[in-house]
């Protein structure tokens, strides 16, 4: 059964006994408020709870729910949404366990801060957008400046835009904005930093580099800009440089054009307006369709187009000789006087007030060359005609023609003397002699000279009391033979006085009978040596028996003749480069005559024409020539103060390079064909130049002789010997 028993402590003198109090939970916290100041927040406040060490703050949107554990009173959640109505509760929490919740109050998260899209649209003006905020009833946006001067602009609005005018150019702006709801209670503000675009560049100045074809664009910086763009346009084209200065290059102008130039200024803002544009016009372009004509002799007529912008043209004519003459008019067309054998180089510049205009191409006009001087025409025999002369200015070539009633002879050669040989006895020759340039042509308005020739002297036969008689020839056997018959003619060139003379019925006439005569001998050696182009030496050794000589150079191209009592004979006529039949005829003082033919002869090659000078860079000339047959080789020589020089180009070349060759020297210049022996022949014109060490000027650009290359050349030919 259940008993009872009751004990007291003395009883158990050992017993020791502790005693456990227990700690509580804390006493419920009361809310004393809850509020928002930011959208993703609620602040509550509460009276502390003795004993607790902290406090779980809850937020409940429905079924959703965030807590916070804080330490003391006021704590926030956070985490929550804009515009949202939230259940606050709170607990006290110690070591003992957390409170039971208190009782819950209600509390909204403010609106969201409206989210900006700021621009500059112009220098003085800020465009603020933004999309609708949940709940909100209207937005509230300021704007100020970022270095707090001037006052502060501020906007209400329900829209979702607006723009600030008046603004300072380039300037730096704080934007401020926040949404309100209904009962004007603010929201989360926004803040963004933006920068006025810049004003346009005030104070455009142009300047024009007319060498160069560029303008130098400058200006006055605007405010706030970081860059700078300029623009040149021309209708369609348009040139631009950038820049992070106050000034800018544009170059690559076109010349005989107006360009329209504006600068734009740049930040991180945008671009202002441009600039007003300032007119700029280039300076002309080089005239054009420029012709040279000698309207009347000794005047040149230099005309051209007229070009865009030009407002009046210079023309530079310059001799070879180095004189210089110009024109200034504001037509397009200017006279000079000229001179025979004369090169003239012609450029033509158009002028405005932006300057000069380019170097166009640089005309050369060659007039006629000037007649020979101190003409001489001299018969040295009954059939041949010396004639020489003085060189004559821009004479490349003479030709001599000597006209008669049977026809015209013809010599032509570099050299200034000429033989025409094989001409028609007892005749009158008017002789001329012509001067030749490959530029114009000849010169046919030289003075002439009537020569006659005189009748052949012919061998007397007979005694000398008996009346002289001339005979032209008399036919023979060979070398020594004997012949009692001849053939007599006389009384004059060509004519026949007798077919036979026999026996006594001559002796009237006071003839001798025929007596034995001796044929004469051929000579063994003959030599021929070429003088000039035109003009060859034949020389021969003495033949038995031989008085007098006829030589002879036949070709297809014509025939050379010379009669002589001498053993030698110019022969002129004679056309380089050509292979000749070579004959003799020694006729006796009794006139047998032996025909002699020798090994065909070969004229020498014929000159090179059109000898030219161009330079090579700085140090190098390049000698050029017409050749006259492709498969000839040549050798130039060129002599100096400062050096000789030679170069052979390779068969069928026409030019020679000198690498090495010091400038501002005079240089005669030599070019001959090379024989196949390897011989120059030595009687080829020479040239004269002035290699310059900077060019020879024509107005205010390069000018050159020949103008083929004009990059290239910068030799002035002075003469030719």
């Amino acid at each position: 059964g259940a008993g009872r028993f009751s004990y007291t402590l003395a009883e158990f003198p050992n017993f020791s006994m502790s005693i456990i109090i227990p700690i509580l939970a804390p006493d419920i916290p009361v809310i004393d408020q809850a509020y928002s100041k930011l959208s993703n927040s609620i602040t509550v406040e509460w009276r502390a709870v003795p004993g607790a060490t902290s406090y779980l703050l809850t937020a409940q949107d429905g079924d959703s729910f965030i807590e916070t554990v804080v330490a003391n009173s006021p704590g926030t959640v956070t985490g929550l949404k804009p515009a949202t109505l939230y259940r606050i509760t709170i607990r006290s929490i110690n070591s003992g366990g957390k409170s039971q919740p208190s009782p819950f109050r209600k509390a909204k998260t403010v609106l969201a801060a409206p989210i900006l899209s700021v621009s500059s649209p112009s220098c003085d003006s800020i465009a603020v957008s933004w999309k609708a905020v949940y709940m909100a009833a209207g937005f509230s946006v300021s704007l100020m400046r970022s270095d707090g001067l001037g006052r502060m602009l501020k906007e209400n609005t329900t829209n979702t835009s607006l723009i600030f005018t008046n603004l300072d150019p380039g300037t730096l702006y704080t934007i401020k904005a926040y949404a309100w709801n209904v009962n004007g209670i603010p929201g989360d503000d926004f803040t963004y930093n933006q920068r006025t675009s810049p004003n346009a560049p005030a104070d455009v100045q142009v300047a024009f580099n007319s060498g160069a074809l560029r303008a130098i664009v400058s200006w006055m910086p605007a405010e706030g800009a970081l860059t700078y763009s300029v623009t040149a346009s021309s209708g369609l084209l348009k040139l631009k440089c950038n820049t992070s200065s106050a000034s800018c290059t544009v170059p690559s102008l076109q010349c005989g054009s107006e360009y329209y130039v504006s600068v734009t200024a740049y930040n991180d803002a945008g671009s202002s307006k441009p600039s007003d544009a300032v007119s700029l016009k280039t300076i002309p372009c080089a005239p054009v369709n420029i012709s040279i004509e000698e309207d009347e002799s000794g005047h040149l007529l230099v005309s051209w187009s007229s070009v865009n912008f030009g407002h009046y043209y210079v023309v530079f004519v310059k001799s070879d000789d180095g004189l210089e003459v110009h024109c200034n008019t504001s037509h397009t067309r200017c006279h000079f006087q000229s001179d025979c054998g004369f090169t003239y180089f012609i450029s033509v510049f158009a002028y405005n007030k932006a300057g000069q205009s380019p170097l166009g191409d640089v005309f050369n006009y060659t007039t006629a060359p000037c007649c020979p001087g101190d003409f001489q025409a001299v018969l040295v025999s009954s059939d041949t005609v010396q004639v020489s002369w003085a060189p004559a200015r821009g004479a490349e070539v003479y030709e001599t023609r000597a006209v008669g009633w049977r026809g015209a002879v013809l010599c032509n050669d570099s050299a200034t003397a000429c033989t025409l040989s094989a001409l028609q006895c007892s005749t009158r020759y008017n002789i001329a002699v012509y001067s030749f340039s490959e530029a114009r042509g000849s010169n046919t308005s030289c003075a002439s000279k009537d020569v006659a020739t005189e009748k052949n002297r012919l061998v007397k036969v007979g005694p000398t009391n008996h009346t002289s008689t001339e005979y032209t020839s008399v036919s023979g056997q060979g070398c020594g033979g004997l012949k009692y018959e001849r053939s007599i003619e006389g009384g004059g060139c060509g004519k026949r006085r007798c077919s036979a003379c026999h026996g006594p019925a001559q002796m009237s006439l006071g003839w001798m009978f025929p007596t034995p005569a001796l044929t004469p001998c051929c000579p063994n050696d003959l030599i021929l040596t070429q003088v000039t182009q035109s003009v060859t030496n034949i020389s021969w050794s003495v033949g038995m028996g031989a008085q007098t000589y006829v030589t002879t150079l036949e070709s297809p191209k014509g025939q050379a003749k010379c009669h002589t009592l001498q053993n030698y004979c110019l022969l002129g006529c004679i056309t380089c480069g050509t292979n000749y039949t070579v004959s003799l005829k020694a006729i006796s003082e009794t006139g047998l005559t032996s025909t002699c033919t020798y090994q065909g002869y070969s004229s020498s090659a014929c000159c090179p024409s059109g000898v030219k000078l161009y330079r090579l860079g700085n140090n190098g000339i390049r000698v050029y020539w017409r050749a006259s047959d492709e498969m000839i080789s040549y050798n130039t020589d060129v002599h100096g103060s400062k050096g000789n020089f030679t170069c052979t180009p390779s068969s069928g070349l026409s030019h020679c390079d000198i690498t090495e060759i010091p400038c501002g020297d005079v240089y005669t210049v030599v070019v001959s064909p090379v024989t196949d022996k390897g011989l120059k022949l030595t009687f080829c014109p020479r040239k004269i130049y002035s290699v310059t060490c900077s060019g020879s000027s024509v107005g205010m650009g390069k000018s050159t002789q020949y103008i083929y290359s004009r990059s290239m050349m910068f030799v002035k030919h002075v003469s030719i010997m």
